[in-house]
């Protein structure tokens, strides 16, 4: 897989390798510390330990890097599951379980790689392994709306299914959105 990969451009989107993962544990670890500011949390990001066994193994699950060069400098990764509650509603996780429901994690893309099209690249080679993998009906992610860019990046991307900002200033942001996958219906609306 090698969207991004053009004459000129220096970056590649593509399946991660083994060889990858620890760069791209760098990217998620650096974005939890200087973007987040909470840093690692183990409740919440036990994958980044083990990314072979979260993404490279199970298989429908995937994980996406944009290099350049022997760099990682984003990623994207799929999983087939839903939301958590808590820390999100209720009725979203259980909107969201199931099998059928691919979510996407780690779109990180480090600060000095961003304003490329790297997101939107790993993002797109994200939703086209979900619409080629049996058994996925929508994609569903959340996005902290602290992070320069990121709302208006997904805006663009996905619809909104839940604004749960809270108004305390930094405590809950986060926005709730699908991503339509023309791919997964055919024009009778069927799989």
């Amino acid at each position: 897989m090698n969207e991004h990969h053009q004459a000129g451009n220096p970056y590649e989107v593509r399946l991660a390798t083994h060889a990858d993962l620890p760069g791209a544990r760098s990217v998620m670890l650096d974005t939890f510390y200087r973007e987040f500011g909470h840093g690692y949390r183990p409740r919440w990001h036990g994958d980044v330990i083990d990314l072979a066994g979260t993404y490279l193994e199970p298989a429908r699950h995937a994980l996406f890097v944009a290099v350049t060069g022997d760099e990682v400098v984003g990623t994207t990764a799929v999983r087939a599951q839903g939301p958590a509650s808590p820390p999100h509603p209720a009725w979203l996780a259980e909107r969201y379980s199931g099998p059928t429901t691919a979510q996407l994690f780690r779109v990180y893309v480090r600060r000095e790689h961003r304003r490329r099209g790297l997101a939107r690249a790993l993002v797109d080679a994200a939703v086209r392994f979900i619409a080629e993998t049996p058994g996925y009906e929508r994609v569903y992610l959340h996005t902290d709306t602290r992070v320069p860019g990121a709302e208006p990046f997904w805006r663009s991307v996905a619809v909104e299914v839940c604004d749960a900002r809270d108004g305390d200033q930094g405590t809950h942001e986060t926005v709730h959105f699908e991503i339509p996958v023309p791919a997964l219906v055919d024009s009778t609306g069927r799989r």
